[in-house]
């Protein structure tokens, strides 16, 4: 009977692990988003680059030592300091994504810059949460340094 008890148990373990566990596809839908974004930023579009982050007021963004709440301020902080036609080119490298249940995950990595005077670099850490639209960011953690292009 003990033996019978145990196995049920590891049985409804395993079961309850396997609910949990998101599908290869939700990693695909983040990673996606994170290409959308690239490939927007690349093209100039600072609003398309947004999209991948959550419409909220509750939205957090923390880099250079700020913190910034909601997608319009964050749209607004985007667009000073970036002014059209000074976008330069972004590539994301490294990315780790780690799920936290079915709706959340968090993902590490890093984000490169290639500007015609600079070449700023760095690290985040995103929280992205399964919405009625998709994946999105709902907080962006981000911190870098800009190294200058020597001539």
């Amino acid at each position: 009977m003990h033996k019978i008890l145990v196995i049920l148990c590891l049985a409804a373990s395993l079961l309850t692990a396997c609910q949990s566990s998101p599908s290869g596809e939700a990693e695909a839908d983040i990673r996606r988003v994170m290409d959308a974004q690239a490939e927007a930023w690349n093209r100039g579009d600072i609003e398309t680059f947004l999209e991948g982050y959550a419409k909220s007021p509750d939205l957090l963004f923390a880099s250079r030592g700020t913190f910034s709440r909601g997608w319009d301020p964050l749209l607004e902080r985007y667009r000073v300091a970036y002014p059209e036609g000074n976008m330069g080119v972004l590539r994301f490298d490294d990315l780790e994504i780690h799920f936290l249940d079915e709706t959340s995950a968090w993902v590490v990595g890093s984000w490169w810059l290639a500007m015609e005077d600079s070449a700023p670099h760095g690290v985040f850490t995103l929280i992205f949460k399964q919405t009625e639209v998709g994946w999105r960011i709902i907080h962006d953690h981000s911190s870098g340094v800009d190294l200058s292009v020597e001539d």
